[in-house]
């Protein structure tokens, strides 16, 4: 087996255990990146010299006993609308297409203190709206398991990435799915953390103006990982206080534990899009692995779930809309059509577009669904969900026609519920069907971060290890 091929904690141990060296590990996965990011285009922005210097760094710190961090030596790419100094951070834009960002932002310096070694730029779609990853700065990712297939966005760069063997994490960012959805479609585990316990800090100088209340409360960063153990050693690393970010808490909170046996929740349908065959097979395989594993689950309805998903229609699009003229000039075709078809949506489920007076009520119901939410989870229930309602999308199906886009909007419900109310989702592949991976979510209380992963643990105890065709 080639370094490359190893999981992220194997890989730090080696480093640490000069077993091997994070030069050999840059050099195996800078192979890799080589190899199969010319047919993928996941990477943008790739150095090899640069990760090879900083590979060296690493070893030289093992040598002189230096203490090591969970990812010392780990190869991780960071995604092109996040701040990483003197790096490419054109966010998809063909006007910002040589555009390099100040200075790190929280996430990436918490990775760096975490001893990773950062290695090219993931690719997005357009100012991250999409869930594909096509872009005309820097063209189409592809799914390393289908190129008719979307590979998710707007972390599809990312999860293309590990998926394919590139690096083994990824740092991703998710108001929408981001994170889940890219996870979902290339078979590999993404987790979107509680809202403040990854700081979204980035300096002034990057972020430029403000954004709008949506992007401040709802958007997270976090990993894309080939596996859940490489993933909570990630997301432990990049998690971190820090008061600088409006939402950021002020101490991490300790391991979540249950006061009880766990039980979970099995929500198929919410009354917005029927579920595909092939996603209703993945609930019932992912029930059934999680009952083998001790879990007590039982189906239920869960109606709050849709109308969050309706309020992220309501709440996000009202923010962005003063956005919308700058986004359209900027933007690529697709950005343009998307919006189009996503706003017919929201306008269908509102009724025209919400008045003041129906954003304001949104932002107080917003409030009263968390407490439901959170009243319903407590410390020992979690939910199963889809990640979507249908199989990875074919490649631009939200611009193909208005029914189509508006109807995938619909199917992202899973993806768009919980940005609203800031709770913790981790996604996890079950398998394979008609030659695409389908996975599920599962959704824990705030802060139970351990909770959700200790089951996404049983459920990829019990399936097959997927790997792509690339």
């Amino acid at each position: 087996m080639e370094l490359w091929q190893l999981p992220a904690t194997r890989l730090a141990e080696g480093v640490r255990t000069r077993e091997f060296s994070a030069v050999e590990v840059m050099e195996s996965c800078l192979g890799r990146i080589a190899e199969v990011n010319p047919v993928l285009n996941a990477l943008v922005d790739v150095r090899p010299e640069e990760a090879l210097a900083d590979a060296r760094r690493a070893d030289a710190a093992v040598a002189g006993g230096a203490e090591t961090g969970p990812l010392h030596g780990v190869p991780v790419s960071t995604k092109i609308n996040t701040p990483q100094r003197d790096r490419l951070m054109s966010h998809g834009l063909a006007a910002l297409a040589g555009a390099t960002a100040h200075e790190d932002d929280a996430a990436v310096a918490a990775l760096r203190r975490a001893g990773a070694v950062l290695v090219g730029r993931s690719n997005s779609p357009a100012f991250s709206v999409r869930w594909f990853s096509t872009n005309d700065a820097h063209g189409r990712t592809l799914n390393p398991w289908s190129a008719a297939h979307t590979p998710g966005g707007s972390s599809g760069g990312a999860a293309s990435s590990v998926a394919a063997g590139m690096t083994p994490v990824a740092q991703g960012n998710d108001i929408g799915g981001s994170i889940r959805y890219p996870a979902g479609c290339c078979g590999v585990v993404g987790v979107r953390p509680t809202v403040g316990l990854v700081s979204n800090w980035m300096s002034p100088a990057d972020s430029g103006v403000e954004g709008p209340l949506t992007f401040q409360a709802w958007s997270v960063q976090g990993p894309i990982a080939g596996n859940v153990a490489d993933a909570r050693t990630a997301l432990r690393a990049m998690a971190g206080p820090d008061l600088r970010d409006p939402f950021g808490v002020p101490a991490l909170p300790g391991p979540a534990a249950a006061t009880g046996p766990v039980r979970v929740s099995l929500v198929r349908d919410v009354g917005l899009a029927k579920p595909h065959p092939a996603v209703g097979d993945a609930l019932d395989t992912a029930a059934r692995w999680l009952a083998d594993a001790g879990y007590e689950v039982e189906e239920v309805e869960l109606p709050l779930l849709a109308e969050a998903s309706r309020l992220w229609s309501l709440l996000l699009f009202e923010d962005m809309r003063p956005m919308l003229p700058g986004m359209r000039e900027m933007g690529d075709e697709g950005l343009r059509v998307h919006l189009g078809y996503a706003y017919e949506y929201a306008a269908e489920l509102w009724g025209g577009r919400p008045s003041l007076e129906a954003y304001v009520q949104g932002w107080a119901r917003r409030a009263t669904l968390i407490t439901r939410l959170q009243e319903a989870l407590g410390r020992d229930r979690i939910l199963l969900t889809p990640v979507s309602a249908e199989p990875p999308f074919e490649q631009d199906a939200d611009i193909l026609d208005p029914v189509r886009g508006r109807g995938l909007v619909a199917a992202q419900w899973p993806m768009t519920c919980l940005p609203v109310l800031g709770f913790p989702g981790v996604a996890v592949p079950v398998g394979v069907t008609d030659g695409l991976p389908v996975g599920v979510q599962l959704v824990g209380g705030r802060f139970m971060e351990d909770l959700i992963l200790d089951a996404a643990q049983a459920i990829e105890d019990r399936a097959d290890r997927l790997t792509p065709p690339v």
